[in-house]
C-alpha cells in the first residue's frame, strides 16, 4: 500500500478540523491552514523540507492573522444571560400580594409564576409593574417600577392635556 505524502498531509488537515470542533479558542485549526499548504507541496512534488517550511510558515501566518479576526468576530467576550439571570431588568406583575410579614409574594412574567420578595421589605400590592432586580434560587427579588408622570394614578377616560 502506498500512500502519497499529500494525502497524508489532508489527512492531518482533517484530523485538526474534527479536533477543533470539539475545542474553543480556534487554535488547533491553525494547524489544519499548515497542513493544508503542506498538502499542496506534496502535490506539487516538492521536497519534505518545502513541505515542513510551507507548514511552519502557513501555521504561523494563522495564529497572527487568522485567528485573531475570528476571535475578535465570533467571540464577544460578554456573558449571555440565560435561564433565571435572563429575568434580571425584566418587567413583571404581581400575581400575589408580596408582603414580607406575611411570607407571600409572587410575579408573573413571561408566562410563569415565580415566588418574589421586595427589595425593601415593602408591601406590593397585586397588578403592579415591578421590575425584577436580583434572584436567590428561585426568589426573585422586584422593586416597584416608577411610573412616568404622564401615566401615575390617571383615572381612565381623564384627559391628561390641559386645553386652554
Amino acid at each position: 500500500m502506498n500512500i502519497s505524502v499529500w494525502l497524508i498531509w489532508a489527512l492531518v488537515a482533517i484530523a485538526c478540523v474534527i479536533v477543533e470542533i470539539f475545542t474553543v479558542g480556534f487554535a488547533v485549526v491553525c494547524f489544519a491552514f499548515g497542513a493544508v499548504a503542506a498538502s499542496v507541496c506534496a502535490a506539487c512534488s516538492l521536497a519534505l523540507g518545502w513541505q515542513i517550511a510551507a507548514f511552519v510558515v502557513f501555521t504561523a501566518l494563522a495564529f497572527l492573522l487568522v485567528r485573531p479576526f475570528v476571535l475578535k468576530r465570533f467571540y464577544s467576550g460578554t456573558d449571555v444571560k440565560t435561564n433565571a439571570d435572563a429575568l434580571i431588568g425584566k418587567t413583571a406583575r404581581v400575581s400575589e400580594l408580596i408582603d414580607a410579614a406575611a411570607g407571600t409574594g409572587r410575579v408573573a412574567i413571561d408566562g410563569d409564576d415565580w415566588r418574589a420578595v421586595a427589595i425593601n421589605d415593602e408591601v406590593i400590592q397585586v397588578g403592579t409593574k415591578v421590575e425584577v432586580v436580583g434572584r436567590d434560587s428561585i426568589v426573585l427579588t422586584v422593586r416597584t417600577m416608577l411610573q412616568p408622570a404622564a401615566e401615575a394614578d390617571v383615572p381612565a377616560g381623564e384627559n391628561t392635556d390641559k386645553e386652554q
